[in-house]
């Protein structure tokens, strides 16, 4: 799956939430459900596109983290909306498995780039020829 197909699924999941939050009664509960589902299911694509743009990979793994988060917490509120009954469980599903899907895909996608990260400290650690515990005389000097 490439980067514009990943922004693309994002986008979809935002304006579902949107339908589904537009579905929730007009209650107090539903109200309350609804703002918190809506901020975090519009923010899931925000911030990967924040990721794709990030510019280090430092800066990557933290804007793919929030987007676990977010995923993880709209598929909280959507778990919220079927136990309290504000919507049938088979309206919902379908987006809570979605919710999970990319929430896989993130962390996935974290791990894998903080894997990466490692290998490139440790090899930055092998290459440097100033480094202390490499060169003697750096270590003379210190001692």
């Amino acid at each position: 799956m490439t980067d514009d197909d990943l922004k693309q699924r994002t986008t979809q999941f935002a304006l579902r939430v949107l339908k589904l939050i537009d579905a929730l009664p007009k209650s107090r509960a539903g109200g309350i459900v609804a703002g918190q589902l809506g901020r975090c299911g519009t923010s899931v694509g925000a911030n990967y596109r924040a990721a794709c743009r990030a510019r280090s990979k430092k800066e990557f793994v933290a804007k793919i983290g929030i987007v676990e988060e977010e995923s993880d917490e709209s598929a909280y509120w959507m778990e919220v909306i079927i136990e309290a009954a504000m919507l049938p469980a088979r309206v919902v599903r379908p987006l809570h498995d979605e919710a999970i899907q990319i929430l896989k895909i993130m962390v996935a996608s974290g791990k894998s780039a903080r894997e990466s990260l490692k290998r490139i400290a440790r090899s930055r650690v092998r290459s440097n020829p100033q480094s202390a515990i490499r060169n003697p005389q750096f270590q003379r000097a210190t001692n």
